[in-house]
C-alpha cells in the first residue's frame, strides 16, 4: 500500500541554500538536501487501484508552470511537536494547482485535508522544542528570500511509513504548460 503525496521540486540552489539553515535546535531532525520539497496534497497510505487513479487524474492535469518564491521563515504546531519551514508565497497559480489535487483527492474518495493548506518548505520537525532556540533561529533566518524561480512540473511521490518521510521515491512527474494536445 503506497504512502502517496504531490509535491513542486526545489531547484539545487534553493536545496543548498535551505540546506544551509541548519541551525542549534535541540533534537530537531533536519530534511536531507535532497528530500527538500513543497507538498501540494498529502494522499496518505492508499490502496494500488487508487493510486493508479490519482495517477490518472493528475496525468490529466493541464496548467501553466507556477512561479515560486520562497520567504521567511516560521513553525507550525506547538505542544510535543514543532515544524520549522522556510514559507512559499501563495501566488494564485500555486492555489490553484494545490486545488485542483485537493478535488482529485475527493474524486478518489478520500477525506478533505486537515488543515488549510499553507505552501512551505519543511526544513525540520522537533519535539518540545526549547523556545528561546526556536526564537533565535526565526529571527537568525527570518529575513530569508531565495531568488524566484518558476516550477516546471509536479512530481508523484511515495514514501516510507513512518514519521518524516524520506528517502521519497518518483512515480510520476508531470510537465505543466504542455497543452492537452501535446501530451
Amino acid at each position: 500500500m503506497p504512502r502517496l503525496f504531490t509535491a513542486l521540486e526545489l531547484p539545487d540552489m534553493a536545496r543548498t541554500h535551505l540546506s544551509l539553515l541548519r541551525g542549534e535546535i535541540g533534537g530537531a531532525r533536519w530534511t536531507a538536501r535532497e528530500n527538500l520539497h513543497i507538498t501540494l496534497r498529502f494522499f496518505g497510505d492508499v490502496t494500488d487501484a487508487v493510486a493508479d487513479e490519482i495517477a490518472g487524474h493528475l496525468d490529466a492535469i493541464v496548467a501553466d508552470p507556477v512561479g515560486v518564491e520562497i520567504a521567511g521563515t516560521g513553525t507550525f504546531g506547538g505542544g510535543s511537536e514543532t515544524v520549522v519551514y522556510a514559507a512559499v508565497t501563495a501566488h494564485p497559480a500555486l492555489m490553484s494547482l494545490q486545488k485542483t489535487h485537493d478535488r482529485i483527492a475527493r474524486l478518489v474518495g478520500l477525506a478533505a485535508a486537515e488543515h488549510p493548506f499553507k505552501p512551505h518548505v519543511t526544513l525540520a520537525r522537533t519535539r518540545y522544542p526549547r523556545p528561546s532556540m526556536l526564537a533565535r533561529f526565526l529571527a537568525d533566518s527570518g529575513g530569508l528570500r531565495l531568488p524566484a524561480f518558476e516550477a516546471e512540473r509536479f512530481v508523484l511521490l511515495s514514501s516510507r511509513p513512518g514519521r518524516g518521510g524520506g528517502p521519497y521515491a518518483l512515480e510520476a512527474a508531470v510537465p505543466l504548460g504542455v497543452s492537452a494536445d501535446e501530451l
